[in-house]
């Protein structure tokens, strides 16, 4: 019997995925348009903090959102609602973007007419943060209802990421969250992470989300071709 050939199928797929991240991490630098993608769990506040995000930066930096879904339209219908252009990428059942799917709507949103473009994945706390999408900066969301055992659920996305955002801090006095403890996991993991607390639906924290992206923006925009 002649031996069974094994393909590791899923380190071939990742090798070429890496392949095309960066190429649009080149093409994307050539213009000087910064791409960051969004990753959390569904519900967490993804879709309401690129909203605010709009508000805090309109006028000042030419935006960009790429949504993605496995089904519905309808978080790039709330964000083309605000005049931002926005393309909806519906995964067809994929539960995470990649490079070669950020691809197609960078070419929708012809990338080269922005200084940011962000990117909010599937919501799933695990595949996304597997697949390269090409992105400068990874930021994710952690919400407080989540509860603050995550960076030991899924080490991985908090490993990552440039920015975690904990969202949703209006909600503490309801609840057992432990921020230390999230910060003391956090780190563990990623020492450099930068964490800001917000809320979305009080504002809080938002100016300096926006303050940092602001800066990242203006410091992509300066920095030697590659």
């Amino acid at each position: 019997m002649e031996d069974v050939r094994l393909i590791e199928v899923k380190e071939e797929i990742l090798a070429d995925n890496n392949q095309v991240a960066a190429g649009v991490r080149k093409k994307l630098g050539v213009s000087n348009t910064l791409l960051l993608n969004l990753m959390s769990s569904p519900g967490s506040g993804k879709t309401s903090l690129i909203l605010k995000t709009i508000e805090g930066l309109k006028g000042s930096v030419r935006l960009g959102v790429i949504e993605a879904d496995i089904d519905s339209t309808v978080d790039a219908a709330k964000v083309a609602a605000t005049g931002i252009p926005a393309i909806q990428l519906r995964t067809g059942g994929f539960c995470h973007l990649d490079a070669t799917m950020v691809t197609q709507g960078l070419d929708a949103l012809v990338a080269k007419d922005f200084d940011l473009i962000i990117i909010e994945n599937v919501g799933n706390l695990v595949c996304p943060a597997e697949f390269d999408t090409g992105a400068h900066k990874n930021v994710m969301i952690l919400s407080v209802p989540e509860g603050d055992d995550k960076p030991l659920k899924y080490p991985l996305m908090f490993s990552l990421c440039d920015v975690l955002l904990v969202n949703k801090i209006d909600y503490m006095p309801l609840s057992d969250f432990n921020m230390d403890a999230l910060r003391e996991r956090v780190l563990a993991l990623n020492p450099d992470i930068r964490m800001i607390e917000v809320s979305c639906k009080t504002g809080a924290g938002i100016g300096e989300w926006i303050a940092w992206l602001k800066n990242e923006v203006d410091a992509f925009s300066v920095r030697p071709k590659e």
